[in-house]
């Protein structure tokens, strides 16, 4: 049992919070770079701070706390220039590491070092796999961390966001927890679709610890060792992170109470596509509710955790959990992030940062590998039926929502069309 104690260091995510100390020794993705190609500032809330990321003219990126200095407008109304982001109240100047560069009136009237005396905070910001990542910790500041699908190519990714308002830890315990597949995913939507006959059952689950996290693995009904399920780990990346074979998802806490969902998902083009260089990574906001009914949307994979996630409350309480057998992983991951809060009290690093940048080129994860194999169209087909779970007719299963501009880029990328997909739906139905 967690005590209501051990429940607070666990879930607040605050600066001097253990956990809050705790999550700032990692980089999180806060935004698309896509996104900038509309509009050049974005108010960011990140571990209970509110913060403006930017993107100048001459194309460098800044996170800044959001309040001017000056007389506490708000930057994420400010407008970019050459270099840095320009208060709209006043006219104030400030770049990426904070300092002010001009203050206009003040500089007229002869008080010319004033703004050697002002300066914002700010934060670090990388771009990578067209995500941009923010790191709020002290030094030594680790890198990035370049993982193995980021560097996968003739593929088409595509990002998703979507705000979950609730503990980001009741999200990622999700992210260790195999059996809910069986019926938060399975057992509801065909209730839901309203077949009678139920999903193979778990039989087995196997949970392991790696370098840069937690795994698991599953056996179900009528499945041997030798299936994608057991060969092919799902993976629970310290600290945020669920990496299921195809797809990365974040789980980034805005404060206490809420977090963004972020998906960076893959997807092979066949093989007669290839070669497949994609210039721009799209990104989209994902449908949380319906507006028809105010409800939770549960047509798909993430919608339906999301309904668990937020089932339980801001923040739930733990102390009047009754944990079983399928709920090890579970132990297993607060039992790390005890002891990494425990590190970092002590001075010292928690488990999976990485500092050295030769293991940085491709941080690779066990499984991935068949990710790179070429597919033919045939093939193709096979693999997305794998993984296509709802029969919605989009192309994504994980999250309702995508625009129909994202689909045409899909299309275009694979060489499939409309009438395709229309088909490939009929004929899953049919199975079903």
């Amino acid at each position: 049992m967690v005590t209501v104690k051990e429940n607070e260091r666990l879930t607040r995510v605050g600066r001097g919070t253990p956990m809050g100390e705790l999550l700032r020794r990692y980089w999180h993705p806060i935004a698309a770079v896509s996104e900038f190609d509309e509009s050049a500032t974005n108010a960011v809330r990140l571990l209970g701070e509110d913060l403006v990321l930017y993107r100048d003219l001459s194309g460098v990126f800044g996170l800044l706390e959001r309040h001017c200095p000056h007389r506490r407008a708000d930057l994420s109304y400010g407008f970019v220039e050459s270099c840095g982001l320009r208060c709209s109240y006043h006219g104030w100047l400030f770049d990426e590491k904070g300092d002010c560069l001009e203050q206009p009136f003040e500089e007229i009237t002869g008080s010319s070092k004033f703004k050697q005396t002002i300066d914002v905070q700010s934060y670090r910001v990388q771009e990578l796999a067209g995500l941009v990542f923010a790191y709020l910790g002290p030094e030594p500041v680790p890198l990035v961390p370049n993982w193995e699908p980021f560097t996968f190519t003739d593929g088409f990714a595509q990002i998703v966001f979507s705000t979950v308002d609730c503990n980001w830890l009741q999200c990622q315990e999700n992210s260790i927890d195999p059996v809910h597949f069986e019926w938060l995913h399975s057992n509801w939507s065909k209730v839901m679709s309203g077949e009678m006959e139920r999903s193979p059952r778990h039989m087995k689950i196997h949970f392991e610890e790696f370098e840069y996290g937690l795994g698991y693995r599953r056996l179900l009904e009528g499945e041997t060792t030798e299936s994608r399920s057991w060969q092919w780990p799902r993976l629970c990346l310290l600290p945020n992170i669920f990496q299921p074979i195809t797809h990365f998802e974040w789980r980034v806490p805005m404060d206490d109470h809420s977090t963004l969902s972020i998906v960076w998902h893959h997807t092979r083009v066949p093989d007669d596509q290839e070669p497949f260089v994609q210039t721009t990574i799209p990104y989209w906001n994902a449908e949380v509710t319906d507006p028809s009914t105010g409800r939770f949307t549960t047509t798909h994979v993430i919608n339906q955790d999301t309904v668990a996630w937020v089932g339980q409350g801001e923040i739930t309480d733990r102390e009047n959990e009754h944990l079983g057998r399928s709920d090890e992983g579970v132990q297993m991951l607060r039992r790390q992030l005890e002891l990494d809060m425990s590190a970092v009290e002590r001075g010292e690093q928690p488990k999976g940062l990485i500092f050295d940048e030769e293991e940085n080129r491709c941080i690779s994860l066990p499984g991935r590998d068949a990710l790179t194999t070429s597919l033919s169209r045939e093939e193709w087909w096979k693999n997305f039926a794998l993984f296509y779970r709802n029969l919605t007719g989009d192309y994504f299963s994980l999250l309702a929502g995508q625009p129909e501009h994202v689909r045409k880029q899909f299309e275009a990328a694979m060489g499939i069309t409309s009438d395709e997909l229309a088909t490939f739906v009929r004929e899953q139905a049919a199975k079903n």
